[in-house]
């Protein structure tokens, strides 16, 4: 059977997925192992046997992994199951590297800075993972088909699952860094999930105007981004209207609500946060303006 486009590997995104287990990697390594600090999901677990049993986290994590594998090739398919067998190779790789040169940082036992900084290391190491649709085995797997299951987001599933891990953390550390291991937990949920929308949020107007084409031309005139003109009909009136739909940067909202009140003061506006863009105006630089018009 042929492999379709959505199927075939890509080598950038083997190469991410690399960087960011690198990432995550040297963040439990050398901010969480030498603060006590614990960690979430399979992570969690390979702590726990190396503060009992001083096995080695980087061979723990390939063997616990091996029978999440074949929940993965079930659920996920051909393609994930090749990305996550390389987030998880290259995880356990890093994690013998980083012991081999360690570089902890100096953060003189400040335990709330090593939460916060093994959070978003952790964050944006597995943000960029996700972003390029690999996993790092463990609890990821199980985030990934929930996120397709049940459309919940992945850094809230991780939380959740995270905090089971740690509360079984017990066994080897106390309270008071269990509560900072929860820090650098919640921290990394948001950074996860930051990362792995996009850039960043934008905001979407739907305005309901009797002037429609007005208010369509001033906010590209002023504003240089595309709008559109929707075809909607009235719940009480049946009569049919027109809806401009415009998507604009956060820093343009006040321009726009300052166009609607000139352009029509009675005018319905409607405006939400929209997580992800693509296209011209947000992926694509858009034109320069020059300061000084020519006519």
């Amino acid at each position: 059977m042929e492999t379709t486009n959505l199927e075939r590997i890509s080598i950038r995104d083997l190469i991410m997925i690399a960087i960011g287990t690198g990432m995550y990697g040297w963040g439990l390594i050398n901010v969480n192992i030498p603060n006590d600090l614990a960690e979430g999901g399979i992570s969690g677990i390979t702590l726990i046997l190396r503060a009992l049993f001083n096995w080695n986290p980087a061979y723990t994590n390939l063997l616990l992994n091996i029978p999440l594998l074949f929940i993965g090739y079930r659920i996920l398919g051909r393609r994930a199951l090749i990305y996550t067998i390389w987030g998880i190779a290259s995880l356990s790789f890093w994690l013998w590297l980083w012991q081999v040169v360690p570089t902890p940082p100096a953060l003189h036992h400040d335990m709330l800075i090593a939460g916060i900084i093994a959070g978003i290391i952790a964050g944006f190491g597995l943000g960029i993972v996700f972003r390029f649709g690999g996993t790092s085995g463990g609890s990821d797997v199980v985030a990934r088909i929930v996120e397709q299951k049940f459309s919940i987001p992945i850094g809230r599933t991780m939380f959740i699952l995270d905090a089971c891990v740690l509360l079984l953390s017990l066994v080897y550390i106390d309270i008071v860094h269990m509560m900072y291991t929860l820090i650098a937990s919640f921290v990394f949920s948001q950074v996860v999930s930051m990362t792995q929308r996009g850039a960043y949020d934008a905001r979407s107007f739907m305005i309901f105007t009797q002037y429609p084409e007005e208010m369509s031309h001033a906010i590209m005139d002023e504003l240089d981004r595309g709008t559109s003109l929707l075809k909607a009909e009235g719940g009480y009136s049946h009569r049919d209207q027109r809806v401009v739909y415009a998507v604009v940067d956060p820093s343009e909202v006040s321009t726009v609500r300052r166009i609607v009140d000139q352009v029509d003061p009675k005018a319905f506006v409607s405006i939400f946060t929209t997580q992800e863009q693509l296209g011209e105006g947000f992926s694509y630089l858009r034109p320069k303006k020059s300061i000084f018009k020519l006519k």
